[in-house]
């Protein structure tokens, strides 16, 4: 069966990190759609607001060929969670990944105040976040992709903020279609793994053993591998 697969990125980054994901969905004659999110990629000069970005997804989603799975990576992960449980256009499966821990008002204003100390260096913190991309992306086709599409810099207050209207835990109560829940073994993001895992009715969790917070593209063919493999169980 041939289905459409909804890729939505992580914060800072943007639609180019799937090139990997993308090229094997096509090559497997799934058709991909990989969004830039408000504040990101082509996107920049649009401020990111929680509902903006589940707008994108669902504009992504509504302009799907053929039945749609959602796959999202932190930020994107956050906010396909948070789509998928507002009962809008229905999806037939959702990958959650590398975001397993309940955003924490308490943290997502410590990294708030963290990102505007940054903002004070004259490059408004690109190159710190480059060396950080390609320090822990070691192969430079993958962390080219990564930042192929521009670093959103100027994002992270906005997101930051907005991220503390989620409640993942109580949207994956309300997602009926099969869930697979995706996180690196040295992710720091998966506190709360068993806990997500126990909230949705219909779930797995997945470990890429050895890889970080950045899993589709530290072990990009682990990763494309459950992509495929769970679009190969749907019904």
């Amino acid at each position: 069966m041939v289905f459409s697969v909804v890729l939505v990125h992580g914060l800072r980054t943007s639609a180019t990190m799937w090139r990997a994901q993308v090229e094997a969905l096509e090559a497997a004659g799934h058709q991909a759609i990989a969004v830039d999110l408000p504040g990101h990629g082509t996107r920049m000069d649009t401020r990111f607001t929680l509902a903006s970005a589940v707008d994108t997804i669902a504009a992504a989603v509504d302009s799907a060929a053929h039945p749609t799975l959602l796959c999202g990576f932190s930020l994107g992960g956050y906010t396909s969670i948070h789509y998928a449980g507002s009962g809008a256009r229905p999806i037939v499966g959702l990958i959650a990944a590398s975001c397993g821990t309940q955003p924490s008002r308490v943290v997502l204003d410590a990294w708030r105040v963290a990102a505007r100390v940054i903002h004070r260096l004259p490059d408004r913190g690109l190159a710190l976040n480059n060396w950080a991309v390609r320090a822990v992306v070691k192969d430079p086709a993958y962390s080219d992709d990564v930042l192929r599409g521009g670093v959103a810099l100027e994002v992270m207050d906005d997101a930051l903020r907005e991220l503390r209207a989620l409640h993942p835990v109580t949207s994956l109560q309300r997602i009926d279609v099969p869930v697979t829940l995706v996180n690196g073994t040295l992710d720091h993001f998966r506190l709360q793994e068993r806990r997500y895992l126990a909230a949705a009715p219909n779930a797995r969790l997945l470990h890429v053993p050895g890889a970080t917070h950045m899993v589709s593209v530290t072990k990009p063919t682990e990763f494309t591998r459950i992509l495929l493999d769970t679009l190969a169980q749907l019904p």
